[in-house]
C-alpha cells in the first residue's frame, strides 16, 4: 500500500470528505517547495560564494536553524509513534480471528515479500550507486554509531533484546524497541478484555500521535524548503543527478519485484499463468498508480480479484485489507535504497550487521506502519536511526516521495493482489476457469457499490478457530470500550 494512503486500521475507512483534499495540497506544496528550494539553491551555489556574508549569515545561519527544528520534530515523533504503532499493530495480529489457516499463511507471505523487497532495493542501490559523489558530510558532520561499522552479526542479533527497555528508547535502539512492542501488543492482543484499560490507552496515544504528525506535516514545505537550499548551495547540479539515479534505482526495484519476485512466487504456489494474471491486474495498477491511494483501490482491486481472478470472496475480503495494514513492500524498497543513497552520499561504511538490521527493521516496522499522510517519512527517519545515518538524509528523500509514492502504490496493491490468489489456491477457495477466461475488461464502476462499505475482513467463520475475543479498538474510537466499566472518581 501506498504507505501516505493505506489503512492500517479498517475503521478508518470512512474518512472525511476533505481529507483527499486536504492531503493533495500538502503534497502539492512539498513540490513546490522541493522545485524552490531546487532553483534557490543551485542559484545560490552558483553566484554566492560560500565565504559571503550572505551564505554564512542566511544558508548557513537562517536556513540552517528552520532546517534543524524541522528534523528535530521528526526525530521527536520516531519513539513514540513506532512503539505505538506497532504495539496496537501487534496486538490485533494477536486476535485468535486473525491467526487461522488463511490469516497466518497470508501474514507469513507479505513479510516475506517485504523481506525480500528490501534486500533487492538494498542490492540494486549497492550496484547502482546513487549517492557516490555527492559530499553530503560537507553539510553535516556525521559520527558513525557502532551500530553501522563495528558490529558482528552475533552483535547484532545478541542486542535485539533489550536490557533496559526505557535505555533502549532514550538512545533510539529500534530494533530493541520494536523487539518489546511486538511482545507488548501479542500479549495485549491474547488477553483482550481483562486488559481492556491499557489497550484503550495505546490505541488513544497512537491516535493522538497521528494528529501530531499531522501538525508537523503543516510545517514540511518550510522544513523542505530549507534543507533542500542549504543542500544544493553545497551541491550544486550533482545533487539533481544523484536524486534522478536514486528515483531510477527505486523504480527498478519496484518492476524486479512485479516481473519476478511476484510472478516466481505466483507460478510457484498456483501454477497459473503469471502473463494472464498481469493482463487482469492493469487496470488495478493504473488505477492505484494514477490515485496513489491504496484505499481508494481496495474495491476495484477486491472486484478484479473475484470477478475476475477468480478469488472466493471470503478470501479477498480478508487478505486485501490485512494487506493495507502490512504489506509495504514498495515502502521496503524505498526505504532499502535510501539507506544506501544517504550512507554513500555521507560517506559511511555499512556492514554487513547493518544491512541486516535495516531489513529487520523495514519488515517488524511494516506491521505496524499506520495508513495516514507522511508515516512513511517518519519509518524513513526510524531505518536511518537504527544504523546511524543521518536523518538529514530523509529531506531530500521528502521531497521527491510524491513521485516514487505512485509506483510503491501499484506494486503494492498488485503484492496484495497477487498473495491473495496464491492464498486462494492453497486452500482450495480459487476458481481456475474464470482465471483462464480471456475478459481483460475493466470492471464495472456500478459493481462496485458493494464493496463502499466493506470496513474490516469478513469471512472468519469459514478458516478460523474462534477464542475469547479482544477488545483491539481501532485507533482512537473509544467506544469499542464502552461496555467496560472505569474507575469512579470520589
Amino acid at each position: 500500500m501506498s504507505d501516505d494512503n493505506a489503512v492500517s486500521n479498517h475503521g478508518q475507512s470512512n474518512r472525511r470528505a476533505d481529507e483527499p483534499k486536504k492531503s493533495g495540497n500538502l503534497t502539492t506544496w512539498i513540490l513546490i517547495s522541493l522545485a524552490a528550494g531546487l532553483i534557490v539553491g543551485i542559484v545560490c551555489s552558483i553566484c554566492v560564494p560560500n565565504d559571503s556574508p550572505v551564505y554564512e549569515h542566511l544558508i548557513n545561519g537562517v536556513l540552517y536553524v528552520l532546517g534543524q527544528w524541522f528534523i528535530r520534530l521528526m526525530q521527536m515523533l520516531v519513539v513514540p509513534l513506532v512503539f505505538c504503532s506497532i504495539v496496537c499493530g501487534a496486538a490485533s495480529m494477536s486476535d485468535p480471528k486473525m491467526l487461522g489457516k488463511v490469516g497466518v499463511g497470508t501474514i507469513l507471505m507479505y513479510l516475506c515479500t517485504t523481506a525480500i523487497a528490501v534486500t533487492i532495493a538494498i542490492v540494486l542501490a549497492q550496484i547502482t550507486s546513487p549517492g557516490v559523489g555527492l559530499d553530503m558530510s560537507s553539510i553535516v558532520s556525521v559520527e558513525p554509531k557502532a551500530t553501522t561499522t563495528d558490529q558482528t552479526m552475533a552483535d547484532t542479533l545478541i542486542n535485539i533484546i533489550p536490557t533496559n527497555v526505557i535505555a533502549a528508547m532514550n538512545d533510539g535502539a529500534m530494533l530493541q524497541i520494536i523487539f518489546f512492542a511486538l511482545i507488548l501488543g501479542f500479549i495485549l492482543g491474547r488477553l483482550g478484555k481483562k486488559v481492556a484499560t491499557v489497550n484503550r490507552f495505546f490505541t488513544q496515544f497512537n491516535a493522538v500521535m497521528m494528529h501530531m504528525i499531522g501538525l508537523v506535516l503543516k510545517v514540511a514545505p518550510i522544513g523542505i524548503f530549507c534543507l533542500i537550499v542549504r543542500a544544493f548551495a553545497s551541491l550544486g547540479i550533482d545533487g539533481i543527478v544523484a536524486m534522478g539515479k536514486f528515483i531510477g534505482t527505486v523504480y527498478l526495484g519496484l518492476a524486479a519485484q512485479l516481473l519476478v519476485v511476484y510472478m516466481l512466487f505466483l507460478v510457484l504456489f498456483t501454477r497459473l499463468n503469471p502473463l494472464q494474471f498481469l493482463r487482469k491486474m492493469l487496470p488495478v495498477m493504473l488505477f492505484a498508480f494514477s490515485t496513489s491511494s491504496s484505499n481508494a483501490t481496495i474495491p476495484l482491486n477486491m472486484e478484479t480479484l473475484e470477478k475476475k481472478i477468480g478469488v472466493d470472496p471470503k478470501v479477498a475480503s480478508f487478505t486485501i485489507p490485512l494487506g493495507a495494514t502490512i504489506n509495504m513492500d514498495g515502502t521496503a524498497i524505498m526505504q532499502g535504497a535510501a539507506v544506501i543513497f544517504v550512507s554513500q552520499a555521507f560517506g559511511i561504511e555499512l556492514s554487513l550487521a547493518a544491512l541486516v538490521t535495516v531489513v529487520v527493521t523495514a519488515v517488524t516496522a511494516s506491521i505496524g506502519t499506520a495508513g495516514v499522510p507522511g508515516v512513511g517519512t517518519i519509518m524513513l527517519a526510524m531505518v536511518f536511526e537504527s544504523v546511524g545515518l543521518p536523518v538529514e538524509g530523509v529531506a531530500m528523500i521528502m521531497g521527491i516521495d510524491r513521485l516514487l509514492d505512485m509506483g510503491r502504490t501499484a506494486i503494492n496493491v498488485t503484492g496484495d493482489a497477487m498473495v491473495t490468489t496464491c492464498m486462494a489456491k492453497l486452500t482450495g477457495m480459487l476458481d481456475t476457469s474464470v482465471f483462464n477466461n480471456h475478459d481483460y475488461s475493466a470492471v464495472d464502476e456500478n459493481d462496485l457499490a458493494a464493496f463502499e462499505a466493506i470496513e474490516e475482513p469478513a469471512g472468519y467463520d469459514d478458516f478460523t478457530a474462534h477464542g475469547e475475543p479482544t477488545e483491539i479498538g481501532e485507533a482512537g474510537d473509544p467506544d469499542k470500550f464502552a461496555e467496560i466499566e472505569e474507575p469512579t472518581v470520589q
